[in-house]
């Protein structure tokens, strides 16, 4: 059922929804447009025949003699009847239509028409009891006959007044009522409008996905421009617009590295002319601040280039480049220690994967005392946990820590706080190599970042 719900949240469902209930109601309007001027057609065709027939017994009595005259007037002709002129009428309705459609059919002078109920145009019979079950003309299905009184005169001036019936009609039943022809307008709509949905939603999953996968990889090949003039030109902006941001990456990466380089020969000349402190509490202090200046220009630039690499993913084994990480952290003298592999091999960026865990057994082992790594597969999962043995953070501080230049430890010595910039640097590596980097406490105590990938 959240299947179908999300579904129609999309672009895709909306359209397909919208297209299946515009293109039923359209076929069904235009059923019942056709349906009505079957209708309206076949009750001209039959007051046509009743208009001819109506001619022909007129003509028949004018070119009759009067006895035979008289004998035709008392039989009548086919639902045809004479009314007398005093036979009381209990209700009338004049029928101008029908009265044009005489004149204009056979040339019946000003005819006078009205509608009457049903019974003048039926002779006297014997009362009796319809039998159970049969259906009244009038009951659905059924157009209900219709009697005419129609005023003339013959040839001769003599006025009569006739009865003509019409005969009660089978009517169909209505399509749009019809469950069967629903059920297969349903069935041939239906998949016609979803594979013009999914068409017609293509470019925009496609340019979705581009975006996407843009945030996590801005050397990505551009989008190809091909489909209607609207969806090429998304796609051309699209790509302009990925190479201004490269543009504009490259340029940061550059200004950052010329920086740097600039700052050094500065830097020098202070170490050097630093040396020359006679107070050497004063010179200590100040050396220290030159070297955190070094640090953090050099980070500053570590996290410009971390946001771009000119790396090619490569496949490999992740177990195999975690554990040597974990053994170069245990070599330094580091409590790191690679507890569980995953068997993955999956197509990563590898200086800028080891740089990433490189980051986090750092973190670990400065804040924590100790870095266990670990690494499972589950379906489409891969996910690495790096757990220390720290005091943690708040939930606050879980996602602050990410910002650049956020130091949570306050003494703001470079040997225990940083420059702010790791985790920082460490996120992006991660989105680099199309994955997530997190942070949460255990609940046994310390902290642990996740780097897990899915597969799409």
């Amino acid at each position: 059922m959240n299947a179908v719900r999300h579904f129609f949240f999309t672009m895709t469902g909306r359209l397909f929804l919208t297209l299946v209930l515009g293109m039923c109601a359209a076929a069904v309007l235009a059923t019942l447009l056709a349906e009505a001027k079957r209708q309206q057609d076949a009750d001209r065709q039959n007051a046509v025949r009743l208009t001819d027939r109506l001619a022909g017994y007129v003509d028949l009595l004018d070119n009759s003699p009067l006895e035979l005259r008289a004998r035709l007037i008392e039989l009548g002709g086919p639902g045809i009847r004479h009314i007398a002129s005093d036979t009381p009428i209990s209700t009338a309705v004049m029928d101008p239509d029908f009265a044009a459609l005489l004149t204009a059919q056979n040339r019946l002078f000003s005819p006078n028409v009205r509608i009457v109920p049903e019974t003048h145009c039926r002779p006297p019979l014997p009362e009796f009891a319809p039998p159970p079950g049969l259906k009244r003309s009038s009951e659905a299905g059924m157009v209900a006959p219709v009697c005419y009184l129609v005023d003339i005169q013959l040839r001769d001036g003599t006025p009569l007044t006739l009865a003509l019936g019409s005969p009660p009609m089978v009517r169909a039943k209505p399509l749009v009522a019809d469950p069967v022809y629903l059920s297969l307008l349903l069935m041939c709509i239906g998949p016609l409008a979803f594979v013009v949905a999914l068409w017609a939603g293509r470019p925009l999953r496609q340019l979705a996905a581009a975006a996407d996968e843009l945030g996590r990889d801005l050397a990505r090949e551009p989008l190809k421009l091909h489909g209607p003039f609207e969806v090429r030109r998304a796609a051309q902006a699209f790509n302009v617009m990925q190479k201004r941001l490269q543009h504009h990456l490259a340029e940061r990466t550059h200004m950052l590295a010329a920086i740097t380089h600039d700052l050094q020969t500065p830097l020098t000349r202070l170490r050097l002319r630093l040396e020359n402190v006679e107070d050497d509490a004063m010179r200590e202090r100040l050396i220290g601040d030159l070297a955190a200046m070094n640090a953090l220009v050099r980070e500053g630039l570590e996290l410009a280039r971390s946001a771009t690499s000119s790396e090619h993913p490569v496949a490999l084994d992740l177990d195999s480049l975690l554990e040597s990480i974990v053994e170069d952290a245990a070599e330094m003298g580091g409590d790191a220690v690679f507890k569980q592999g995953c068997g993955a091999t999956l197509m990563l960026r590898p200086l800028s994967t080891q740089r990433l865990f490189g980051n986090l057994i750092d973190n670990a082992l400065k804040y924590g005392n100790k870095a266990c790594v670990s690494a499972q597969a589950k379906g489409q999962e891969v996910t690495v946990y790096v757990r220390d043995e720290g005091p943690g953070l708040t939930e606050d501080e879980l996602e602050q820590v990410f910002e650049p230049f956020v130091r949570l430890e306050t003494s703001r010595s470079r040997e225990t706080g940083g420059a702010g910039l790791g985790l920082t640097i460490a996120r992006a590596l991660a989105e680099n190599n199309q994955a997530t980097l997190t942070l949460q406490n255990r609940p046994e105590g310390g902290l642990e970042a996740i780097v897990r990938w899915v597969s799409a």
